[in-house]
């Protein structure tokens, strides 16, 4: 399974759709270990109107943990079959083995700046 990020300085970034770029892990959700890691770069502009949802569907992402995102943004996301769990800070690595211990939700908390963006 793949779990991606939205990450700055090898931090989650608290905005979703300004990212610096995604960190993308590939993980054995068996074996609740990481087996792979890679990046991509963040599209130019607002992360809900660009195509980051499908580009991070046709990678195999299934789930991303973000700092925080609006409502379209989410929308976008699930309707590619991207999970999302908002509510996330830290670094990445940290984050991404909370997840696979089973010790992240999502805070339900929306963004609300930037809102003709989301």
């Amino acid at each position: 399974m793949k779990i991606a990020l939205p990450t700055r300085q090898n931090i989650i970034d608290e905005h979703f759709g300004h990212c610096e770029y995604y960190t993308i892990f590939t993980v054995d959700d068996t074996n609740k270990e990481i087996i792979g890691q890679e990046t991509l770069a963040s599209p130019a502009g607002c992360g809900c109107k660009s195509n980051i949802a499908q580009t991070l569907s046709q990678m195999g992402v299934k789930v991303l943990l973000a700092g925080n995102m609006g409502d379209g943004a989410v929308n976008v996301l699930n309707r590619s079959g991207i999970e999302v769990l908002r509510g996330c800070s830290g670094d990445v690595k940290s984050v991404m083995l909370n997840w696979l211990a089973g010790s992240v939700i999502d805070s339900g908390e929306i963004c609300h700046e930037h809102d003709g963006c989301h």
